[in-house]
């Protein structure tokens, strides 16, 4: 059982700190998810690997559907920065996007080896990496080469989120990993300053809690 109070509050107070501080980013949340759909693909979890939904993900779910990039002007040509990925795990998966990555293909077994389900990813086409949710917390996947899903990195979801909060208000800026969050065109945007994924936008990209020199 699930503690939603826990899960709204985390979500409530980063989404307040993006509408303050990267408005364009809180305009890509999506409504929440209706009911029957949650209960839907909670029938289709248990009916096809003998396990539910995390309680935890349908509690968000009941806040938010997920993403939809907004559009920036300023993105026309650089084309690197979707709002809707604010989260350094990726973006919100929605219920559609959870059963097409864990649900087994007809007539092949189940390869994940773990009661868990994808909720993040950065990417949507597959999607083929991310981060899962299961009794044991929050923790990250690719396919197909890791799908133990057996060491997590947070207790929880609410627990991520307030990590990701904390990270955002408080710092330091790496605490989730080499990706640091930084603002651009009123999104925020997690890259690696050592690796960058930005191109022509990361002249624009300000990072959060810069170290001094």
């Amino acid at each position: 059982m699930s503690d939603q109070r826990s899960v709204a509050s985390a979500w409530r107070r980063l989404t307040d700190w993006l509408r303050a501080n990267a408005p364009v980013s809180y305009a890509s949340l999506l409504p929440p998810v209706p009911e029957h759909s949650i209960q839907a693909v909670d029938a289709q979890l248990r009916q096809h690997l003998g396990f539910g939904l995390p309680a935890e993900l349908g509690d968000l779910w009941r806040l938010c559907s997920g993403v939809e990039h907004q559009y920036i002007a300023a993105n026309e040509e650089e084309g690197e920065v979707g709002s809707g990925a604010f989260l350094p795990g990726g973006m919100l998966l929605g219920p559609a996007d959870v059963l097409r990555a864990r649900l087994p293909e007809a007539g092949r077994r189940d390869w994940w080896g773990a009661a868990v389900v994808p909720w993040l990813s950065g990417d949507m086409a597959g999607p083929e990496y991310g981060h899962y949710v299961g009794a044991d917390g929050v923790g990250s996947w690719s396919l197909p080469d890791d799908l133990s899903c057996d060491k997590p990195s947070h207790p929880s979801i609410a627990a991520y989120l307030d990590a990701v909060h904390c990270t955002l208000t408080e710092g330091p800026a790496d605490a989730m990993g080499p990706d640091v969050p930084g603002l651009v065109w009123g999104c925020l945007v997690w890259d690696d300053p050592e690796a960058p994924l930005l191109d022509d936008a990361l002249e624009h990209w300000h990072r959060l809690h810069c170290p001094a020199h």
